[in-house]
């Protein structure tokens, strides 16, 4: 459960930093300060030093790796759609994913980073956030 809360906890931050419009060498610092507002929910209290790690390493790994992510994403998308167009919470959601499938230190298999997500989708997202996360992950997978 703690790695769910984790999970969960990147996403917040990964989302709230999809509203930065700054300079690059600023994203350093506005990491810190996504992952620091996210830890401050009390839902997150509970984490471990190890699971805050995970935290850390997981937002600044997906944002280290954005332009290699979104480019994934982008491709897997219908002709016509573009990352822009994806809700927040969707895009931000594939792209953690995405991340711990295909750029981690300890890569998740698809089997679990695809459930991950989609269990993100439906309490973020909206009613069809579920199956469209599911199925842009399951492309990705392939």
């Amino acid at each position: 459960m703690s790695l769910t809360l984790a999970r969960e906890a990147t996403f917040r931050a990964l989302f709230q930093l999809d509203f930065f419009k700054g300079p690059e060498e600023e994203y350093g610092s506005c990491e810190e300060l996504a992952i620091k507002i996210a830890l401050e929910d009390e839902d997150f209290s509970d984490l471990n030093k190890k699971n805050l790690l995970l935290v850390e390493k997981n937002v600044k790994g997906t944002r280290a790796h954005l332009e290699k992510i979104d480019e994934l994403i982008q491709n897997s998308l219908k002709k016509g759609w573009t990352l822009k167009r994806l809700a927040t919470a969707d895009r931000n959601i594939l792209r953690l994913a995405v991340y711990e499938m295909k750029f981690a230190e300890e890569k998740l298999s698809a089997a679990i980073a695809i459930n991950e997500a989609v269990n993100l989708a439906k309490k973020y997202g909206t009613d069809d956030s579920g199956k469209f996360v599911n199925g842009i992950l399951d492309t990705i997978s392939k």
